[in-house]
């Protein structure tokens, strides 16, 4: 089926600001809370977000074999396991529907009261319900500063990591969408120059500039999937800030790898932007180090030109952009995971969400956390209001952005802003 909701020259009746992340072209997927309290799946156009449910429910999609509930539900996991002809079909149809030259529902007042909401009158849900969380280390700049930090140059990546995409089982329980705020964690730490930890706040609270794909239903136990067969299983992508505790880290991440450090919240942009529409910024990965061995072979450009950014906003000041980096400098790219993660049989169910691991660039003010970027405190970084960060305050908000752009064309993910609050304190009872 042809990728004609891809059009560049397409238009659309709704208005579409010059640098919109979501032109006619992008047709992402997400779930919102409408004014009347319902939620649904919907899409967005510009600042316009479009009830899918009641579009289905007006006959929109009636030659598109859909169930007559498939958006009519809290969670996109059914339409996504309905596979790749489905999602095309109807993103497809809604582009057609919102061309400018289809006067059908721009005709229609009484559809479009229904159908239409203004941003604020809608709150975002998380998209998916996530059954299983994988966060993967992919980013060879990001395990090069780590390792450096914590080893020496010499021995920064560990024996495996170019032979294997490195990753670790992550919670998805604590998955929240953008605009949900998070709570400092607390844990044992070990003060420098001690051998007995304490407990208490994490001190070093840092942001992970992530991105995440969604799966589809994809295999059997002990099916595994083909590396060229990947993309079919894969949905799209959210902008993704895994929420770190360093020092919690430092002291238990050996010998089984990160646990409270890393699962206390995880932030995802709300709206998923499907790989079809990514289809346009295709790039080359990063050439191997080592010869990878055949079942992580592909061919053809399996990364995408996805710029990204992150600003801290102090709770009473304007927000610093803190790094600019891209995910096409993923060294181990979503096919790869895709193919390692099933290559033992494991199975990947719908909604099921694949973390990049942090995505650092080749120079300082691309790393992907503060904990490169001010190099572990040792140089701090400026705000506008003439503070310092050497890591995340109580009260600072964390904004990430990404978007793609060729041609005239722009594609983004919107955004991730989450808070950090104090550590959580009961309410008395009175």
């Amino acid at each position: 089926m042809p990728l004609s909701a891809n059009n560049p020259d397409r238009t659309s009746w709704l208005h579409v600001g010059k640098n919109s992340d979501f032109p006619i072209q992008n047709i992402p997927f997400g779930v919102f809370l409408t004014r009347d309290d319902i939620i649904t799946i919907g899409t967005r156009i510009g600042d316009t977000a479009i009830d899918l449910g009641a579009l289905h429910q007006l006959g929109y999609f009636d030659d598109i074999p859909l169930t007559d509930d498939i958006f009519l539900q809290d969670t996109l996991n059914d339409f996504i396991a309905d596979g790749r002809k489905t999602w095309r079909a109807v993103r497809n149809r809604i582009a057609q529907i919102f061309d400018s030259n289809n006067t059908s529902l721009k005709n229609n007042k009484k559809h479009k009261e229904i159908v239409l909401f203004r941003l604020d009158e809608i709150e975002m849900q998380l998209p998916v319900q996530i059954g299983d969380y994988t966060d993967f280390y992919s980013s060879i700049e990001h395990a090069t500063n780590v390792g450096t930090m914590f080893r020496d140059p010499e021995n920064a990546l560990m024996p495996n990591w170019l032979h294997i995409p490195v990753g670790y089982h992550g919670r998805s329980s604590s998955i929240i969408p953008s605009g949900i705020p998070v709570h400092r964690p607390q844990g044992q730490t070990l003060p420098a120059g001690s051998d007995t930890p304490e407990f208490g706040p994490s001190k070093l609270v840092d942001f992970e500039l992530e991105m995440a794909f969604i799966t589809t239903d994809a295999n059997d136990l002990g099916e595994p999937i083909p590396i060229e067969e990947a993309e079919e299983y894969i949905f799209g992508l959210v902008l993704f800030n895994d929420w770190s505790a360093r020092d919690i880290q430092k002291w238990e991440y050996v010998p089984l790898g990160p646990f409270l450090a890393k699962n206390f919240a995880s932030s995802i942009s709300p709206w998923i932007v499907t790989l079809d529409a990514l289809e346009p910024y295709r790039v080359e990965s990063p050439k191997p180090l080592k010869p990878q061995l055949s079942y992580l072979q592909y061919k053809g450009k399996k990364s995408y030109d996805i710029n990204l950014e992150v600003s801290i906003k102090p709770k009473t000041a304007k927000e610093t952009i803190v790094s600019k980096s891209n995910f096409k400098y993923m060294y181990w790219n979503m096919v790869q995971q895709l193919a390692h993660h099933t290559i033992n049989g494991c199975p990947v169910n719908s909604g099921d969400m694949m973390g990049s691991g942090t995505i650092s660039g080749p120079t300082p003010d691309s790393y992907g956390s503060m904990l490169e970027l001010t190099w572990r405190g040792e140089k701090p970084l400026k705000m506008k209001d003439g503070s310092e960060r050497k890591f995340i305050n109580d009260y600072d908000t964390v904004i990430m952005r990404g978007y793609c752009e060729k041609d005239g064309t722009r594609i983004g993910f919107g955004e991730v802003s989450t808070q950090l609050l104090p550590v959580f304190k009961p309410k008395k009872v009175k």
